[in-house]
């Protein structure tokens, strides 16, 4: 029950972050926004590939392979995006909801900072992002191609992120969104 309660939580979180900017941006105009001069105000979801590249030192904490499916809502006119990340591998998937700051540093082409919260779903089990729930940091790119799809990629730290380790996981994760707004 307490599994199946943690999974209801997390995935209606993860939801809200990719769902309610479809919701939001319904009454504005069909035309998509420009470029700014330096950065892109994209909101966009995204899938591809991810890579753990660490482990933890323990039985059952094996780097894991996968992909992943991003979500990234701009916050207005702050500096501010809601995100979201959905990791998964053979065994178990990482739901992390972020939230990050963005810094334009060309056409069309954002770096990023973000904090959340990484949600394993099945403890124990090897994710692209450790096997217990944590604390998740992330840097990352983010380009726009053409009018509708961006390209991203970004790295993700999960602290504390093994069960019976007090090692960290690391994981690289990248690439293509369809540009909603």
């Amino acid at each position: 029950m307490k599994r199946l309660l943690k999974s209801l939580v997390t995935i209606s979180a993860l939801s809200s972050v990719v769902v309610a900017p479809i919701f939001l941006s319904a009454g504005q105009a069909s035309a998509l926004p420009r470029p700014t001069e330096n950065g892109t105000d994209a909101s966009y979801v995204g899938v591809g590939g991810s890579a753990g590249l660490s482990n933890g030192g323990q039985k059952g904490d094996a780097a894991a392979v996968g992909g992943n499916v991003t979500a990234r809502y701009k916050l207005g006119d702050t500096p501010l995006s809601a995100r979201g990340q959905l990791l998964w591998g053979n065994e178990t998937t990482a739901i992390i909801p972020q939230i990050s700051a963005d810094l334009g540093i060309a056409k069309g082409t954002n770096i990023y900072l973000g904090a959340g919260y990484s949600f394993v779903e099945k403890d124990g089990k090897p994710s692209p992002l450790g096997n217990k729930d944590g604390v998740a940091l992330t840097a990352g790119i983010e380009s726009e191609v053409g009018n509708s799809f961006m390209l991203y990629g970004n790295a993700n730290l999960g602290v504390d992120a093994y069960k019976n380790s007090p090692a960290s996981a690391f994981n690289v994760s990248g690439g293509v969104g369809y540009r909603f707004r």
